[in-house]
């Protein structure tokens, strides 16, 4: 009866410690699991600000362009109003790794190597921004991509001091980004620097759906080029995702053309409304050395910026398309809307926002403040809001329900 006993008792021992090991493997999993959706890098509350090369420079950049952007971003007093992120695009490497397989700064061009434009970047109080690719090599075919070495690239920089990685997708081997991508992740994470990881596979497979457990940023469209139509069809493919888009991973339509010379004054502003609006990052593509008073007052608008930096997250929508009119709209924090009405078209036409659409309930008295003119409409207005916007114009507002 003893050993009987003994043995009911060894084995109720043996369960309980069985059932101890699976409750915290599987608290180990969840632990692990919730860890890794959220990269534990801290990043990403609010969209991105910064700049990047490419839009404007394409390969022709050298370490002195990067020091005199980081300075006209300081002096311009674009920094001050959050553009930190200073990105070096594609072209910036040797067309080969060292003997060791180390990515190697090209010698012509970033001559003092990218740990010491890191350190120059930083004492401006700025961030730094690389770019890398999940495939053989980068779009340009002209430095090697980090498929297979993603925990050597990875060290690297971390090594050299970056902030933000832009990570494309050319000359892969046909693996799905699905696969490729989340080697980078959990590279980076180990580095146990916190680095912004900007998916760039362009939306092939609407990493949306999946990017928020992978990077603080992805792709939702092709590259973007510096016109109207191309500008509105983009921005257009971005709005199917807006449901994805939350704080620590944001729908990225690409970077802003504004102040390149392919669209007018109203068109930029059309465009960095879109982008405000819709909680894109706002990673400037011009030559902020030398841009004109015209592009400056649109990227430094600080009520359209204090859009798309609000703290809840939330992206606006279309909520109503008529004729060649929009309407976009979303919740803002203190219980305030964004509103923004565009029109399309090639002629001045009337636009109203409807209260149904936005989710004010329909017998509130509202309050709207212009955003673009900086100033609080003296009109109240109950049910909905109609203005007259010119042809490829725009007029964005805050909504605030008052009773």
């Amino acid at each position: 009866m003893k050993k009987c006993w003994k043995l009911l008792l060894t084995a109720v021992a043996v369960a309980v410690t069985m059932m101890i090991e699976v409750d915290s493997s599987r608290e180990h999993y969840y632990e692990e699991h919730y860890r890794r959706s959220l990269l534990a890098n801290g990043l990403a509350s609010t969209p991105p600000m910064g700049w990047n090369s490419w839009n404007h420079f394409g390969c022709q950049i050298d370490e002195k362009i990067i020091k005199k952007t980081a300075d006209a971003l300081v002096s311009t007093g674009l920094a001050k109003l959050g553009y930190i992120y200073v990105n070096i695009d594609d072209c910036w490497g040797e067309s080969s790794r060292d003997q060791n397989g180390n990515l190697v700064p090209k010698n012509s061009t970033f001559p003092s190597g990218i740990k010491a434009l890191a350190d120059y970047v930083h004492g401006k109080g700025l961030k730094l921004g690389i770019y890398g690719d999940a495939g053989y090599s980068t779009c340009s075919r002209k430095m090697p991509g980090s498929l297979g070495h993603e925990e050597r690239d990875a060290n690297t920089f971390a090594s050299w001091g970056i902030d933000y990685l832009k990570y494309d997708n050319c000359d892969h081997n046909g693996t799905k980004p699905t696969v490729r991508y989340p080697v980078m992740t959990r590279a980076l994470m180990k580095t146990g620097r916190p680095i912004f990881f900007s998916i760039c596979e362009w939306g092939d497979m609407r990493p949306a759906q999946w990017g928020a457990k992978v990077g603080n940023s992805w792709r939702t469209t092709n590259d973007i080029t510096d016109n109207w139509d191309t500008m509105l069809s983009i921005i257009d493919m971005n709005d199917v995702y807006a449901e994805y888009a939350r704080p620590g991973g944001w729908n990225d339509p690409d970077m802003l053309e504004v102040g390149n010379g392919g669209m007018t004054k109203s068109e930029y502003t059309v465009h960095f409304s879109l982008w405000a609006i819709s909680k894109a990052p706002l990673i400037l593509g011009c030559d902020v050395m030398n841009m004109t008073k015209e592009t400056k007052k649109i990227i430094s608008n600080k009520e359209v910026i204090a859009v798309n930096q609000d703290s809840i997250g939330v992206q606006a929508k279309k909520v109503r398309n008529e004729f060649f009119t929009e309407v976009w709209a979303g919740p803002l924090s203190k219980y305030r809307f964004a509103l923004l009405l565009v029109n399309r078209g090639p002629f001045t036409m009337s636009v109203t926002a409807h209260w149904d659409d936005i989710g004010i309930p329909e017998n509130s008295i509202v309050e709207a403040r212009d955003l673009w003119e900086h100033k609080t409409l003296e009109n109240k207005y109950v049910g909905n809001l109609t203005a007259t916007v010119d042809t490829h114009s725009c007029k964005m507002y805050i909504l605030k329900p008052i009773s």
